[in-house]
């Protein structure tokens, strides 16, 4: 795979106490030399690797390929490594294949031939054109020229989707083997432009908070959330027009000691989204991002271990 941007490095942490690990071109795992909060954090759609066929088969220019990337989001949370808490990043894009979905949300009209009965080609996320192998970029275009053979799309399942979930799950039982219980932070952002009706109100907002409506995470972990970034300064809203997704209904179960939490940030607030660039708030809005791990750190462990059934 290729980045469309060389000049967007994913080395920024050099110098840091981290642990780089790699799984291949797929993902990569930052790590602390020693994790001493039970938090993981989780960036899946701030890759920006893409391979040069599925460029060449796009219909659409590369900046416009990267409207669906959660740019920067990984930047943005790496400095809260420094704190004792991992960060697993996707390496492939968005467009490319989404591992916030299950792992057959399919559209039937992007392949030659029927798909085997096991797809799910009916979700709210296909009816979108935002499946697991995307059919349009956010703002709505077309990604592809021609169909896709299924075989394709298996094979960008096997060989991205699954060791990207394989790898969270490892540091979620990692992390709850370690405290007894694990907050997992999936790190996202969302558009201030070409909303649809639905989301129009986000623009409005600098933050959504999700936790499927409270069935993801036990309450004290958005509460302070909650109080963290509004003590900061930012507007916050819970649960819509973003409740969570795949990853945070997956993953997040309570009673088992897995409390999941999706964030959206602006993109407003630290770049400009036309021209997909950084503005000088990031820095700021990494430092917030930091102090918002550091309370959830701080949540009592009463309140997230597993609970007697």
């Amino acid at each position: 795979m290729s980045s469309l941007d060389p000049a967007l490095s994913h080395d920024k942490a050099a110098g840091r106490p981290l642990d780089v690990g790699t799984g291949g071109d797929v993902f990569r795992i930052s790590r602390p030399w020693q994790q001493i909060l039970p938090v993981v954090m989780a960036s899946p759609h701030s890759g920006r690797d893409y391979p040069e066929s599925f460029v060449a088969r796009s219909r659409l220019e590369a900046n416009a390929l990267r409207r669906s990337e959660d740019c920067f989001v990984d930047e943005i949370f790496r400095p809260a490594v420094d704190l004792g808490a991992p960060l697993l990043e996707a390496l492939f894009p968005r467009a490319y294949l989404d591992p916030n979905r299950e792992p057959f949300e399919f559209d039937p009209g992007m392949f030659e031939g029927a798909l085997p009965s096991y797809v799910n080609s009916r979700s709210p996320r296909v009816a979108a054109g935002l499946g697991t192998i995307p059919r349009v970029v956010a703002n709505g275009e077309e990604i592809y020229r021609q169909r896709l053979r299924f075989a394709e799309a298996v094979e960008r399942v096997d060989r991205c989707y699954y060791p990207y979930h394989a790898a969270l799950r490892g540091l979620i039982d990692q992390t709850k083997a370690l405290f007894g219980f694990c907050i997992l932070v999936d790190c996202h952002s969302m558009p201030s432009i070409d909303l649809p009706p639905e989301a129009a109100a986000s623009g409005a907002l600098d933050m959504v908070l999700g936790d499927c409506f409270g069935s993801a995470c036990a309450p004290p972990v958005i509460q302070a959330a909650e109080t963290v970034l509004t003590d900061l300064g930012y507007v916050v809203g819970r649960n819509a027009p973003y409740a969570g997704g795949y990853t945070t209904r997956h993953y997040g179960r309570p009673t088992d000691g897995v409390h999941a939490l999706q964030i959206e940030l602006n993109r407003s607030l630290y770049m400009d989204e036309v021209a997909l660039a950084r503005r000088p708030y990031l820095d700021t809005l990494a430092g917030h991002m930091r102090q918002l791990v550091s309370r959830l750190a701080a949540v009592p462990a009463e309140s997230l271990r597993p609970r007697s059934r």
